[in-house]
């Protein structure tokens, strides 16, 4: 895995999110248990959707068709973490979105703690067909 500076990634974003780091989050290994990333992501995702897009999810709704996450350190309880959003890619139906997550340990490093990569697919919420992305959100996720 190519190492991922954090300067190379913030300058990027234009959209990014606090994650609060739950007692609940923490495994036997004392970090954050893998799964939870999913959370942490999905959270991120939703945000960026309602914040930076104004996207209704109750008119056209997203689902996920993909997500991968890569794991570069583990998150520990004292670190302080913000997921960074963007979107990389538009189609017909669907669009991609990057997601960093990103902090600061314990001992004051700044690092990069894990990336994912998710496909989302536009879809009218009575039948959760895919439908165009709507030009009014197109337009927010292309700025």
């Amino acid at each position: 895995m190519p190492k991922v500076e954090v300067s190379d990634i913030i300058g990027e974003f234009h959209f990014s999110i606090p994650i609060q780091i739950r007692f609940s989050d923490i495994d036997g290994y004392q970090h954050v248990n893998n799964g939870i990333y999913f959370n942490y992501f999905e959270h991120s995702r939703a945000a960026f959707l309602m914040d930076s897009c104004g996207w209704n999810v109750m008119e056209v709704g997203t689902v996920v068709a993909h997500v991968g996450i890569d794991y570069y350190r583990p998150i520990h309880l004292s670190d302080q973490i913000r997921a960074y959003v963007k979107c990389v890619k538009i189609g017909n139906t669907s669009f991609d979105l990057v997601q960093y997550i990103i902090g600061v340990t314990s001992d004051d490093q700044e690092v990069v703690f894990s990336k994912s990569n998710c496909t989302l697919v536009s879809v009218e919420m009575n039948t959760m067909k895919p439908v165009p992305i709507p030009s009014i959100y197109r337009s927010k996720l292309e700025g």
